[in-house]
């Protein structure tokens, strides 16, 4: 897909790319027109996945209202636990949008734990209070998976988007900042995230996020790849805008320069919203992908 070929091109900025290009490529609407539709998919199928499974348990895992995240039981004692980053640019979304990824991991044995956090026009701008958060969310669960029936040994990350982002930081910095072993992950799905936020500050997401050179620096997960122990499942469908596909790649690449296990998987026809709709299915391309990283696709096969 080509949304540039009908103007004249202005002088590069960021790779080949224009300041018009480099803004489209960080707008996602640009690139998956039918966001909304899909969205709209997505809440549905969450209000049928709660009325199956009933509504989750939700637990604070901080002062402020927002600082919670909802647990949806598989009725297995010391199963494995897999945490959800939700995504929406840093500035929308909710745990209760995403309940349908839930089902098949509680219909597979698996403990389901879905984040809430501060979006980035809360926080004023700022993505540190979001990573904090995100941060502060994982740490809980490792700490109390017994208090819930988890297995703290098996905690698996998801994430999508803007999350994929914050749940990268987390596999890079974040467990060591929360004094978690480094294997406190044992695998992440990660969903078309973005892995340096450079190009993204040169962007127009910069009229929102109040984006410095240390947030820059510190938020950049292939910047600190030192840190990363879990092995990584990458995410990107071919419809995706043309850096969200270059950042899933360029950090696949990095991860594996670095002596690290990353295996990169591409989508043909999906979009960058079409993309997460597999993960909430066992059978789809990043949700097969989740189940065996697990160890629960003998459920499904």
């Amino acid at each position: 897909m080509n949304v540039q070929s009908s103007r004249p091109k202005g002088p590069a900025v960021w790779l080949d790319m224009d300041q018009q290009a480099l803004d489209d490529a960080y707008d996602q609407e640009v690139y998956a027109p039918n966001r909304a539709i899909v969205v709209q998919r997505r809440h549905a199928a969450s209000e049928r996945a709660r009325a199956r499974l009933g509504a989750p348990k939700r637990v604070a895992y901080g002062p402020t209202e927002v600082e919670a995240l909802d647990i949806f039981d598989c009725g297995v004692r010391n199963a494995p636990i897999n945490v959800f980053v939700h995504g929406g640019a840093w500035r929308r979304n909710k745990a209760q949008d995403y309940a349908l990824n839930a089902e098949p991991l509680v219909r597979a044995g698996a403990y389901s734990v879905i984040l809430d956090f501060i979006n980035v026009d809360e926080a004023g701008g700022d993505l540190f209070p979001m990573y904090d958060q995100v941060r502060r969310g994982i740490a809980w669960v490792a700490r109390n998976a017994e208090s819930f029936g988890g297995d703290a040994n098996r905690i698996y990350l998801s994430a999508h988007s803007s999350g994929s982002h914050l749940a990268g930081c987390f596999l890079t910095r974040g467990w060591r900042e929360e004094n978690l072993p480094p294997d406190i992950v044992k695998g992440a799905v990660l969903l078309s995230g973005m892995y340096d936020l450079k190009p993204v500050r040169m962007s127009k997401r910069s009229s929102y996020v109040s984006f410095t050179d240390r947030m820059e620096e510190l938020l950049s997960a292939q910047r600190h790849l030192e840190g990363l122990n879990a092995p990584l499942i990458l995410g990107i469908g071919t419809c995706e805008t043309p850096e969200f596909q270059r950042q899933s790649r360029d950090f696949a690449e990095a991860v594996r320069a670095a002596g690290k296990p990353a295996e990169l998987i591409v989508g043909d026809g999906y979009n960058h919203f079409e993309l997460l709709e597999t993960l909430a299915n066992p059978y789809g391309l990043m949700g097969r992908a989740m189940f065996e990283q697990m160890k629960l696709m003998t459920k499904f096969e």
